[in-house]
């Protein structure tokens, strides 16, 4: 690794160090508002950019409108969906009356045909 042969002396130095320094931002007005904004930037006190509304500080802010819009729709999905699921409820519990019936009507009906089978054989015997 290179090494330096001798110290650098403090004048060297500060020519070196001459032209780092900090320089000032620029700084435009906002046209919607007046206030003094960094170049490139949106406005921190309307929420303009180059004239459009662009943050949700503004008062026109159209994200909010689209939000609002997609939680409606959802609201009504859901309110939809309840509305439908009891309703599939309701079938399936009615199937399953009308299931329970027909295996309990087809039961008592083959037990009334054992019945008759048995009293038919005991006169028989």
């Amino acid at each position: 690794m290179a090494v330096p042969k001798k110290r650098t002396g403090h004048s060297a130095q500060g020519k070196r160090r001459s032209n780092w320094k900090a320089s000032k931002p620029e700084l435009t007005t906002c046209p919607n508002c007046g206030a003094k904004v960094l170049t490139h930037t949106v406005c921190t006190a309307c929420g303009t950019y180059k004239g459009k509304v662009v943050s949700r500080k503004a008062e026109g802010f159209v994200e909010e409108a689209k939000a609002e819009e997609v939680k409606e729709t959802k609201k009504a999905k859901k309110s939809t969906k309840k509305a439908e699921a009891p309703a599939a409820e309701e079938v399936k519990e009615v199937k399953a009356e009308e299931v329970k019936e027909e295996v309990v009507e087809e039961k008592a009906e083959e037990t009334v045909e054992e019945a008759k089978e048995e009293t038919e054989e005991k006169p028989e015997a």
